[in-house]
């Protein structure tokens, strides 16, 4: 999977110091998703998908605030209230959840966004904007995977293990939409400093 162990390892790192000095709520839940590594914030994001029964994407804030507890991220009710307050912009009560995600990935520059866009896209062989275990055939070899060789998974368990890495927590459908291909590369991309490097890290891995 794109992404090194030891950026893995440092942005844990970094983000446990950088918690310590941060003052802004927000930052300080997105630092407490990368505390888990690359998958904190797809995972985080999933926590809220289970608690959004009616799919319209928006969280009330007694949800808002489960969700919170739920994935462990530990905040002072003023500083919730505060963040609630910053996505709840025409005060109905509701926070609109993908622009609280978006706020949530942090600053990603225009070419890592494309890089990521441009692997979906290759991983979205259908082009109907899901990836399923049909698209997968042709794009990601599962015979080379050792549990596949040793017979203990089949190659169609083997694509699936291979999808649940961006799927969803708690809702793994063996299905990836761009949205959680985002989330997981979001953690990634806070594990890299340099634009060239994690380009030429996605463009290796996706044979781009």
């Amino acid at each position: 999977m794109a992404g090194t162990a030891r950026h893995e390892m440092e942005m844990i790192m970094n983000s446990k110091k950088q918690l310590h000095q941060s003052t802004d709520p927000l930052e300080k839940i997105r630092l407490q998703c990368l505390q888990r590594g690359v998958c904190g914030i797809k995972g985080f994001a999933g926590t809220f998908h289970i608690m959004d029964d009616n799919r319209d994407r928006k969280l009330e804030e007694a949800e808002f605030k489960k969700g919170l507890s739920d994935y462990g991220i530990q905040l002072t009710q003023n500083e919730i209230n505060d963040v609630f307050k910053r996505f709840d912009k025409d005060g109905s009560g509701t926070l609109d959840f993908d622009e609280f995600l978006l706020g949530l990935r942090g600053p990603m520059s225009k070419s890592r966004l494309n890089v990521i866009q441009q692997s979906f896209r290759k991983f979205d062989k259908s082009g109907d904007g899901v990836v399923t275990v049909e698209d997968l055939k042709g794009v990601y070899n599962a015979k080379h995977h050792p549990l596949y060789q040793n017979g203990e998974k089949t190659e169609e368990e083997i694509f699936r293990i291979f999808l649940n890495n961006f799927d969803t927590a708690g809702g793994l459908d063996g299905k990836v939409t761009l949205e959680e291909f985002e989330n997981y590369y979001s953690g990634v991309s806070a594990s890299i400093d340099s634009d060239v490097y994690f380009d030429l890290m996605m463009r290796k891995a996706w044979k781009l």
